[in-house]
């Protein structure tokens, strides 16, 4: 990434939700703190189910917040895992689970103006004009550059095989 010289005691602030767009995210975000020597900040957020208001008019089918917090460190360090495995990033890792709207919990984590906020963009088409809130969020309010990573091209071609078997339609395997 031309342009970023980061100083000492840099942060690379990435949200992580477990998405094919979060997963791309941290992988960039991964090899970007290796290369500017920074601490990787990976960030679960979470909200109850329904969101808070919700919460209040009912709590969640008796589950407490511990609960849900605990699934999320859980959720997260799968992630954590799965994407960098048992050798890490090669760089500090700093991983947090945070209660409340991703966006607002990014943007507030990265406050400092030497951070780097990486976001996955969510999917391409139709979809599209229903993802996006957590980029356009973070996009807005940050006071840091952010970086939005694009989807990786496997995941539309996977998405394509996806529709192909929900609709039962036949796949074309010449070409694999």
């Amino acid at each position: 990434m031309s342009g970023y010289d980061a100083p000492a005691g840099a942060r690379v602030v990435v949200g992580v939700s477990g998405s094919p767009g979060s997963v791309t995210a941290l992988r960039r975000a991964g090899a970007l703190a290796r290369r500017l020597g920074a601490e990787l900040w990976p960030v679960l957020a979470w909200e109850p189910p329904g969101g808070e208001p919700a919460t209040r008019r009912s709590p969640a089918a008796g589950v407490p917040d511990e609960e849900w917090q605990r699934l999320a460190g859980g959720r997260l360090v799968a992630v954590l895992a799965e994407v960098f495995g048992e050798r890490g990033p090669g760089v500090p890792v700093h991983a947090l689970v945070v209660r409340g709207s991703p966006g607002r919990a990014l943007v507030t984590l990265a406050d400092r103006e030497d951070d780097l906020l990486v976001v996955g963009t969510g999917r391409r088409g139709l979809p599209r004009a229903f993802c996006g809130r957590v980029r356009r969020y973070c996009l807005a309010h940050a006071d840091c550059p952010v970086l939005a990573v694009p989807p990786s091209p496997l995941e539309s071609q996977l998405l394509a095989v996806h529709r192909r078997n929900a609709w039962h339609l036949p796949l074309d395997t010449r070409g694999l």
